[in-house]
């Protein structure tokens, strides 16, 4: 952990955040502002957070050496209950210090497409998207529902969702990939067991501090009206904006926002975190070229399973993590296999 963990380093940093928070212009330019704020506050965190265990096992060690001289049941019990907490916390800060990647302090953008199969795919989406926004609600993260269109019988044809929290894409970027549902189908009047699948899309937030270049000549930008689920928060006028990058085909939806012209930024924003996720996966590729790993580029590489019949479990591909109560899975209890996940890029790494 030591060797993650830069913590003169990352005094230095926040030493130097304050000295840039202290000049007369600092608030000239409010996005840049924010975004140091933001920096500052999730490195004064850390570095509490670091300071407070140290001293925590200072004071185990403390007491498990009186225990050697003299044992008393009643320390023992202590000692004991505060080793147990102390380790408790000490994984939650050893998780978010493997959130160290250049883009894991930044809010995420969760898309989900269902696969083939008609209304029992779109159903399974729709489970999905539940399961997300769950798993979101009780981080405390803030949900920003900027596109979700129905599915004629039942579920979604797709969703773009903005989560907003502290590092909501480091925690996400483990839930991008193919999701496998088996199960017996209430849409199937003979109750035979079905196979679905949906792709799960993360993708960092960006604003002003991305500098991707996009020439306006290579958008084909459509305005219309808002429609689909939403409610209050869908504003139904002309201002739904669908934009596509004519060069790579990537299009992008926003109807969230209030304005014709909000909408537009936030399509632009997410036109430039799909032309970065490129990027991020091309690196990607090549270093697992590097390294001799073989991955199969299709849909049928599938990174979990979730299965309702004939038994119940949930598995990641990836990690070997399980989980066998699926309904509190669904429910949102993910962190399992996120941090089995994060902790399986440290081991590929070493």
């Amino acid at each position: 952990m030591a060797t993650l963990f830069d913590l003169e380093g990352k005094e230095k940093r926040l030493a130097e955040n304050n000295a840039l928070m202290a000049e007369a212009d600092f608030w000239n330019d409010q996005k840049k502002a924010q975004k140091i704020i933001r920096e500052s506050n999730q490195l004064k965190v850390l570095i509490e957070t670091h300071h407070s265990l140290t001293d925590s096992f200072a004071e185990l060690s403390e007491g498990i050496g009186e225990l050697s001289s003299s044992f008393d049941e009643d320390m023992n019990e202590l000692i004991s209950e505060e080793y147990t907490e102390t380790m408790k916390k000490f994984e939650e800060f050893e998780i978010q210090v493997l959130l160290s990647g250049p883009y894991d302090n930044h809010n995420s953008i969760l898309e989900i497409h269902p696969g083939a199969g008609g209304t029992e795919a779109m159903d399974w989406a729709a489970m999905l998207y539940r399961m997300y926004m769950r798993w979101a609600e009780r981080k405390g993260f803030k949900i920003e529902l900027m596109d979700y269109q129905e599915g004629e019988e039942a579920g979604m044809k797709s969703c773009s969702v903005l989560i907003q929290g502290p590092m909501a894409y480091g925690y996400l970027k483990a839930e991008n990939g193919v999701h496998r549902l088996v199960r017996i189908s209430p849409f199937d009047s003979n109750a035979r067991r079905h196979t679905s699948f949906a792709s799960v899309e993360i993708m960092p937030e960006f604003e002003d501090d991305l500098e991707i270049e996009i020439d306006d000549k290579d958008l084909d930008i459509i305005t219309m009206r808002a429609s689909g689920a939403g409610g209050q928060h869908i504003n139904k006028t002309d201002s739904a904006v669908r934009m596509t990058h004519i060069p790579s085909g990537i299009t992008v939806f926003c109807q969230s926002q209030r304005s014709q012209i909000q909408n537009r930024e936030a399509c632009l924003n997410m036109l430039k975190s799909k032309l970065l996720q490129l990027k991020i996966r091309e690196n990607e590729e090549r270093a697992a070229a590097v390294r001799g790993e073989v991955k199969a580029n299709e849909w049928g590489s599938q990174i979990r399973s979730y299965v309702f019949a004939p038994y119940t479990m949930v598995k990641d591909l990836r990690t070997g993590h399980e989980a066998g109560n699926v309904q509190a899975v669904m429910d949102g209890e993910i962190d399992g296999f996120i941090d089995s996940y994060l902790r399986s890029m440290i081991k590929a790494d070493e």
